[in-house]
């Protein structure tokens, strides 16, 4: 599945970036996210998340890396994790511009790949879903840096 979109944050492009760099921010504002453990700081993390799609949820062991983190740019991120009988791997980048009157316009991608039993469960359910939780992730994020 791959997702892209643009999100205009009213806040300088050095802070909405710092903020979605910062592991424990993005913790707060990911659905389902239980833990997040830095492993290297800046560079390596393992989250603990809860999906659900539908009657249909799992928990996930992901282990979460930056591939590119160039300050106030743009960051790429490689996910890969595992449930019982299922695993998921995320590509995803983030590049940040400067929008009108002093905000940040953040485009963004993440190509996700779902295998295994849950895959199979709640096929037609993913892309709605993970929309869904997209959306929701935004619009925390906005709150919290717009404040």
């Amino acid at each position: 599945m791959y997702f892209e979109g643009t999100v205009n944050i009213n806040a300088p492009r050095e802070q909405v970036f710092s903020q979605l760099t910062n592991a424990d921010f993005v913790a707060q504002c990911a659905p389902g996210v239980k833990e997040m453990v830095e492993v290297v700081p800046n560079e390596k993390y393992q989250a603990v998340a809860v999906v659900g799609f539908g009657a249909v949820s799992t928990e996930f062991r992901t282990d979460v890396e930056f591939l590119e983190l160039v300050p106030n740019d743009r960051a790429k991120i490689k996910a890969h994790g595992n449930a019982p009988g299922s695993a998921v791997d995320v590509m995803s980048e983030m590049a940040f511009a400067d929008g009108a009157n002093g905000t940040t316009d953040l485009k963004w991608t993440a190509d996700i790949a779902v295998v295994g039993s849950i895959a199979s469960l709640a096929s037609r359910l993913m892309g709605p879903v993970t929309r869904k939780m997209t959306g929701m992730f935004f619009d925390c994020v906005k709150a919290k840096i717009e404040g």
